[in-house]
């Protein structure tokens, strides 16, 4: 996007965020129309994804599956607009934290432990992290991918951080992580995206294939000591998410890299199975193959 594409953009942008929740509901049933059956957003991927992970359901079960997930999807991406204006009360109405979840931060908080979270890209991982910033005591920091484009990428790091959330580029995860050990907080880490290099990668059985998942949320808690815990991002209707959190792992020094990997990979799969229509079908996860040597 062009600069000056961007700035005639911004106020449509602002507009749309500043919609009330009904009316931006029904333009996203308008949304809808266009990604499935105008546009066809990447729909040969997403069939494909859920035909690969769900070879027990029938041709039109997965259909189904494919028109609710980019209802979801146009939902989603209004949503997130809706985070450049949302009060913080709405915010946290539309999305909040189970108690148990409260009390386990809170209780690693009392111990003064930082902890690394990981979770996948399930129901909206973006409020999330503003619910998180607001309700929790440790600060969020969130690993993230810059954009190329300045403009979008400026207006997208705002968004995020509007709440108090702060970001890492992932480049710089380690050193960052490493240099933080007087402070309390909670790196983030959306843990299902594809590893860059297929032979460095931890590879497991994941929605019924062979998946690479990158090591770097295993490898740092063993080596900062920090527990793991899983967020875990539920549906409840639309607009509104609860979050929950598990303990992957007190004492990350007491397992290997890849039984921490596969006990996250493996709860993200469980969350998954039970609302298949709000994870990511439209994203590449599986463009690796396993390598024989691996």
């Amino acid at each position: 996007m062009s600069k000056v594409l961007f700035y005639i953009s911004l106020p449509f942008i602002y507009l749309l965020s500043i919609l009330p929740f009904p009316l931006l509901y029904l333009l996203s049933d308008g949304m809808y129309i266009l990604l499935f059956y105008v546009a066809g957003y990447r729909k040969a991927v997403v069939l494909q994804n859920l035909r690969n992970s769900f070879p027990d359901k029938s041709e039109a079960e997965i259909k189904a599956i494919c028109k609710k997930y980019y209802k979801y999807l146009a939902d989603l991406f209004l949503e997130v607009f809706k985070t450049l204006t949302i009060s913080k009360a709405n915010m946290i109405r539309h999305c909040w934290f189970d108690p148990g979840t409260k009390q386990l931060v809170e209780k690693l908080a009392a111990e003064n432990k930082s902890f690394i979270m990981v979770l996948g890209h399930l129901g909206n991982w973006e409020w999330a992290g503003n619910t998180f910033s607001l309700e929790l005591p440790h600060q969020l920091y969130v690993i993230y991918h810059p954009l190329k484009n300045k403009q979008v990428n400026d207006l997208v790091y705002n968004m995020r951080t509007r709440f108090g959330t702060k970001l890492i580029a992932m480049k710089d995860t380690f050193r960052e992580v490493l240099s933080k050990k007087n402070e309390l907080f909670s790196p983030a880490f959306i843990a299902d995206q594809t590893p860059s290099s297929a032979e460095k990668a931890y590879w497991t059985r994941f929605m019924n294939q062979d998946t690479a998942v990158f090591r770097g949320p295993a490898a740092i808690a063993r080596k900062t000591g920090y527990p793991v815990v899983y967020a875990s991002i539920k549906r409840r209707k639309r607009g509104y998410y609860e979050l929950f959190g598990e303990m992957v792992t007190s004492d990350p020094a007491a397992m290997s890299e890849d039984e921490i990997l596969e006990l996250y990979t493996k709860k993200l799969e469980r969350d998954i199975m039970a609302q298949p229509e709000v994870w990511l079908w439209s994203h590449r996860r599986w463009k690796h193959k396993k390598p024989e040597t691996v």
